[in-house]
Parts: structure tokens; sequence; C-alpha cells
């Protein structure tokens, strides 16, 4: 796939280049979308952020948020899967390392847990079946700007214990929505293009194949672009 140019102008009621003046350096950040598939339509869990961020407040979200320090040591029971790691390396940052791709999935799996409650259901996360989906950088002109790595579970792969689902001071009216047909929730743009890449993944491979093409949104020259990692 060739760089070609995406409308993700923020909308009106998103922070606007407007109203900051400083450049942000992004910040490594980590989202995971998780897939009920057990129904005639596959499921994604999201939840609005609540009204309090200063980021993207009144959204509905994957569950995510910021790499922390202390990620890297975090306990996992099986690496990432080898292509999945292969390309998360191979993105266009020198500061990629083995040891930052696990903190970031290890990122997105705390994250899952402070902000719905879920928990692996053993006695440390499995990270072999993630999928790595997207990666989008924030651009210039927002309030936070993010690195973030969108990684994907199905819920029959991935041991969760869903019994614990609950919203939480972070995550507000958690649901599971129908891929092909989310309606009357409000999202933000990059949240829409992840979602009908997945969407497209699905309806050519349901199974989601490790080696599938990642999506890198990204500014170039005051342009939005999509490239494929």
């Amino acid at each position: 796939m060739s760089d070609v140019p995406v409308n993700l102008t923020p909308a009106p009621d998103e922070p606007s280049a407007r109203t900051v003046t400083a450049r942000l350096r992004p910040r490594d950040a980590a989202a995971l979308i998780l897939i009920d598939r057990s129904g005639s339509a596959p499921r994604v869990l999201m939840g609005r952020r609540a009204s309090g961020h200063v980021f993207m407040p009144d959204v509905y979200v994957f569950p995510g948020g910021r790499r922390d320090p202390g990620d890297h040591a975090l306990p996992f029971s099986r690496d990432l899967h080898p292509q999945v790691l292969e390309k998360l390396l191979a993105g266009p940052s020198t500061r990629m390392t083995s040891r930052r791709a696990r903190a970031l999935a290890l990122a997105a799996l705390r994250e899952l847990n402070e902000e719905t409650a879920i928990v692996p259901a053993g006695p440390a996360p499995d990270l072999s079946r993630l999928r790595y989906i997207a990666r989008a950088i924030t651009p210039p002109g927002h309030v936070r700007r993010y690195d973030t790595h969108f990684f994907l579970a199905f819920c029959d792969e991935t041991v969760f214990d869903l019994t614990q689902l609950r919203d939480t001071d972070e995550l507000e009216d958690l649901q599971w929505l129908d891929i092909a047909a989310i309606s009357g929730v409000k999202l933000a743009r990059i949240t829409q293009m992840v979602l009908e890449d997945v969407k497209r993944l699905m309806e050519a491979d349901r199974d989601l194949s490790f080696e599938n093409p990642v999506p890198f949104y990204t500014t170039r020259h005051g342009r939005f672009v999509r490239s494929r990692l």
C-alpha cells in the first residue's frame, strides 16, 4: 500500500491546533481492541471517556492509555508472536526495541484492567495471541499527543475473566458494539478509521492472520497519510 492522504482533521468538538501553541512530542501509548466473535456478528468492547478528561472527553474509545515506565517489568506467560514483534520493530522509530515492544503490549493489557476491571484468567497474561492492528500518531496541535499502537485480542483465544467487567473512573458506559453497524456513539476519526481497518481485515480473514499489514496513520508536510508497516 502506498502512502495515501487521510482526512483526519479534528472535528469542531475535538482539541484543535488553534487552542494549542506548543508542539508536543508524542508519548508512547497502547490500546486493546477486544473482539467477541461468539455470535453471528463480531462485537468490540468500547467505553466513553469521562467528561473530565482533557484529551477526547465524552468520546467512545478502546481501552488503552500511555505506556508507563514500569510496564516493561510486568509479568507475562508467553511472548509476542514473532510476526507481531517483527512489525513492531519494523516501524519508523530508532528507539523501538524488543523490550519496548513488549512493554507496549503489557501496557495495553494493564490499561484494559484499569479501565474495565477485566483481568487475565491465569497468573500472567499471554501476549502470544495479540495481533498488531494499527499505529497512529496524534497530529500536532492537540492538547495531548500519543504514538498509539493498537493491539487486538479475541475473547475465545485469549483467556480473560470477563465476569469482572464494569465501568470505571476512566471509561463509562462500557458496551459490546457490532463492528459492522456502530452508530449512535461519538467516535474520534482515528477510532473510526481503525474500526474500518478491522472490519475489512475480518471480512477477508475472520481469524486475522498475524502477518496482516499494519496501517500507520501520521502527518507528513501538513497532510495526513496512511502507510503500511
